[in-house]
């Protein structure tokens, strides 16, 4: 029987940044480490993803890689097929809308109800940006940012805005993983962050609000700049 994925497996394999707390499961590394391939591009948009090549080469059984590829169809970063199987999902402008223009519509509530309620976890935010600006490649970055989009939304005390969110952050990393391999805008939005951490520890609800919104729409505006504005 093959081992065990473990952190030790090649870099380009190495599950990125696993959920804080116990140590991850095998299933949860063989779904991190999926995801990490995806997010870096070495298992591009499109690709075709099947279960023994993929135990093969992160050195498990078909099991877990079944299980994490359930989960990533789940979050929509991979779609399945009776005819094609598994592929990774192709990034397109008109994805790229329907998500960015999903998060519009509730991410800036979310979170300037998170800043009003004080219950944001802002140092779990500042040390996401910490490790977005230290990250390796594009699936740390977007993993990192994901993380801090969370923190500073998950407090907005409704649980199914929170859960809305929660479904559109594979997608959302997708997509700014295959910006980020062409644009390197990242130094731009690590400040747009920034300022909307400093208004979130202040309490400034309405400011958290128009700085989220901007800061989604600028990403839009920059990536996909034949879309009309969102």
């Amino acid at each position: 029987m093959p081992e065990s994925f473990s952190p030790s497996t090649s870099p380009s394999a190495r599950p990125a940044l696993p959920r804080p707390g116990a140590l991850p499961s095998r299933s949860e590394s063989v779904l991190e480490a999926i995801r990490h391939l995806i997010l870096v591009g070495d298992l591009r948009s499109g690709a075709q993803l099947v279960e023994t090549e993929l135990a093969e080469r992160l050195g498990v059984s078909k099991t877990p890689v079944r299980e994490a590829l359930r989960t990533l169809a789940g979050s929509g970063l991979v779609t399945i097929s009776p005819y094609k199987g598994v592929t990774v999902r192709i990034v397109d402008r008109e994805l790229a809308r329907a998500v960015y223009d999903m998060r519009l519509l509730v991410e800036p509530v979310a979170t300037a109800r998170t800043a009003a309620s004080g219950q944001g976890d802002w140092a779990a935010a500042a040390a996401a940006l910490d490790r977005a600006d230290a990250a390796a490649d594009g699936a740390e970055r977007s993993l990192a940012n994901r993380a801090f989009h969370r923190a500073v939304y998950a407090g907005c005390g409704n649980p199914i805005l929170v859960k809305v969110l929660d479904e559109l952050q594979d997608q959302t990393a997708l997509v700014s993983s295959m910006v980020w391999s062409t644009l390197h805008s990242w130094e731009q939005e690590a400040a747009e962050h920034r300022a909307i951490l400093r208004a979130c520890e202040a309490g400034q609800a309405e400011a958290v609000r128009d700085l989220m919104r901007g800061h989604i729409s600028s990403f839009v505006a920059r990536s996909f700049p034949e879309n009309e504005a969102l």
